[in-house]
C-alpha cells in the first residue's frame, strides 16, 4: 500500500475511505470489523493497516443500521411555503416515524436553510454518531444531495429520484406519470376533450413527471389538438393557480376540465372557477394530486399517494445490507373520485 501524505488524509475518515485506501469493497471492511473469519489474512492485514493510517473509528460511523448504536435516522423538516396547503409532508413524516418505530429506530429531526446546509448538517450528524443514516425528501433534477452523501459513504434512502442518476442510490417513489395519466383517462371517460393542465415550472422531477403524464395521456387519446396551449406552469400556490386558471378560462375555447399538479393548485383552480360563476363538477371538472385533507373538504377529486407504504419501503431500504444493490421501488397512486369531476362536461 502506498501511504499518502498526512495532509491528504481525510479529516473524518469513513468506511468508504478505508475501503478505497485498502483497495477492497466496503463490505470487506465491514467483515474485517465484524466478521474477520470471512476474510483472508492478507486482506485483513491490508484493511487493518488502512484503518490505522487513516485513524478510522468504526464506532463513530456505522455502515448500516443493523450495527448502529444510536438507532437514529436523520431527517430534515421541510419548511412550509406560504400559500400552499400542507398535508403530504406531514403524512410522510408520520409514516416514516411509525415504520421506524416498528423497526426499533427513531427519527432525528433537524432544520436547514437550504439543501447545501442540509448536506452539511447530515455529514456532521453522521460523523458525530448522532444519526446512522438519513432520508432525503423531494429529490429534484440534478439534486446535489445524493452524490454528496454517497461520496462521504453516508447511508441514505431518498423519497423521489432523478432520472439521470436513479441507479446510483436507493430510492422509493410514487409513479407520478401514472397518476396524472389516470386523471386524464377519467376525464376522457366523462366526455371531456379540452383538458388543461396547471402545474409547476419545468425543472422539478416530480412536477415534470406529472406534466408528462398529462401530456402522454392526452396524446394517447388523440386530443393533442384539442388541448394545445392549455398547459400553464407556475408556483405551487393558490394565488398562482387562480391567475393561471383565469388565463385558461379566458381563451376562446377554454378547457372543460383541468388536471392540477397538486391539491394546492386544484384549490386555486376551483376558486377561479367560482369567481367566474362556474359550478365545479358541472361547468368545470377538476382533478388534483396528493389527496390532502383539503381535497376531501372541498370535494376535489385527487390522486392519492400511498404515503404509508412509502414510509415502510424507505425504512426497509435503509435496513438492507450495505453491500446489496440499490433497492428501488416505484409505487402506484390511486385516483379518488369526488364531486369535482363526477358531473357532466360543460357544453
Amino acid at each position: 500500500m502506498v501511504r499518502r501524505q498526512l495532509a491528504q488524509l481525510p479529516d473524518s475518515p469513513t468506511l468508504a475511505d478505508v475501503a478505497r485506501e485498502a483497495g477492497v469493497s466496503r463490505q470487506t471492511v465491514s467483515n474485517v470489523l465484524h466478521a474477520p473469519h470471512k476474510v483472508k489474512p492478507a486482506t485483513q492485514r491490508r484493511v487493518e493497516q488502512a484503518i490505522v493510517m487513516l485513524g478510522y473509528h468504526p464506532n463513530r460511523s456505522a455502515q448500516a443500521l443493523q450495527s448502529s448504536s444510536s438507532r437514529m435516522i436523520g431527517y430534515r423538516i421541510e419548511p412550509q411555503s406560504s400559500g400552499t396547503l400542507a398535508g403530504i409532508h406531514d403524512r410522510f413524516l408520520h409514516s416514516l416515524a411509525e415504520a421506524g418505530r416498528t423497526a426499533d429506530h427513531h427519527l432525528l429531526l433537524y432544520t436547514a436553510a437550504d439543501r447545501a446546509a442540509e448536506t452539511d448538517s447530515a455529514i456532521r450528524l453522521f460523523r458525530s454518531g448522532a444519526a446512522d443514516a438519513f432520508v432525503l425528501y423531494d429529490i429534484t433534477v440534478d439534486d446535489p444531495r445524493p452524490s454528496a452523501l454517497h461520496e462521504k459513504g453516508i447511508p441514505f434512502v431518498a423519497f423521489g429520484h432523478d432520472d439521470c442518476d436513479a441507479g446510483a442510490y436507493r430510492w422509493v417513489d410514487v409513479d407520478n406519470v401514472a397518476g396524472t395519466s389516470a386523471a386524464v383517462d377519467h376525464l376522457v371517460s366523462r366526455g371531456h376533450r379540452r383538458i388543461g393542465f396547471v402545474g409547476w415550472p419545468d425543472g422539478s422531477a416530480v412536477g415534470d413527471r406529472r406534466a408528462r403524464g398529462w401530456r402522454s395521456s392526452v396524446e394517447r387519446h388523440g386530443l393533442a389538438d384539442f388541448c394545445h396551449g392549455l398547459d400553464l406552469r407556475g408556483p405551487d400556490s393558490v394565488q398562482a393557480a387562480i391567475e393561471m386558471t383565469a388565463a385558461l378560462l379566458g381563451r376562446p375555447e377554454p378547457p372543460t376540465a383541468i388536471v392540477a399538479g397538486t391539491d394546492t393548485l386544484a384549490a386555486g383552480v376551483a376558486r377561479a372557477a367560482l369567481r367566474r360563476g362556474l359550478e365545479v363538477g358541472r361547468d368545470l371538472a377538476i382533478v388534483g394530486f396528493d389527496d390532502t385533507p383539503t381535497a376531501a373538504v372541498l370535494e376535489l377529486s385527487s390522486i392519492r399517494q400511498p404515503i404509508e407504504d412509502v414510509g415502510r419501503h424507505v425504512i426497509a431500504a435503509l435496513l438492507a445490507p450495505g453491500s446489496a444493490p440499490p433497492r428501488n421501488t416505484l409505487l402506484p397512486p390511486q385516483l379518488v373520485i369526488r364531486s369535482s369531476s363526477a358531473g357532466p362536461p360543460s357544453r
